[in-house]
């Protein structure tokens, strides 16, 4: 028998949670506005003898991601000070879930793991924008997925 997706089972963007846990201290992320996390490959490139082409082999993985967030909390600009002023580089959690209750497949939770910031914007004004909004990005050096959708 043919499965096919049914459109009432594709999750919804704005039926979602994220959470940071720093220092075992959990702040919701109300906030955001889009978030992205993905893996890249690292690849060697390999030749060998009698084969013309360059052939490739991971030999490891690179965490990176971006927020668009309203700019509405000094939470990121808080973590960025601590190492403008005392030299200390916050790592911490992201937990994000995806979860439609009008959807039958259930949920999904990812944590990314030692999130470090790349950069934070620290003051912003816009005279043509109705709301602020900015741009945080990151990386992460590990990643565990808590929860899995259903299979359909």
């Amino acid at each position: 028998m043919a499965q096919f997706l049914n459109a009432k089972d594709t999750i919804s963007g704005q039926e979602g949670r994220a959470y940071a846990t720093v220092n075992g201290v959990n702040e919701e992320m109300f906030y955001i506005k889009k978030l992205e996390a993905k893996i890249e490959k690292e690849k060697a490139e390999i030749k060998a003898l009698g084969k013309r082409g360059t052939q490739v082999k991971a030999k490891g993985w690179k965490g990176t991601g971006s927020m668009t967030i309203y700019y509405v909390t000094s939470f990121f600009r808080d973590l960025m000070m601590q190492y403008v002023e005392k030299g200390i580089d916050v790592y911490f959690d992201i937990t994000v879930m995806n979860e439609d209750p009008s959807s039958s497949i259930g949920k999904q939770a990812v944590i990314l793991k030692d999130v470090n910031l790349d950069s934070v914007i620290m003051a912003s004004l816009d005279t043509e924008s109705d709301t602020l909004e900015e741009e945080v990005s990151f990386t992460f050096s590990g990643v565990q997925i808590q929860s899995k959708f259903k299979q359909i």
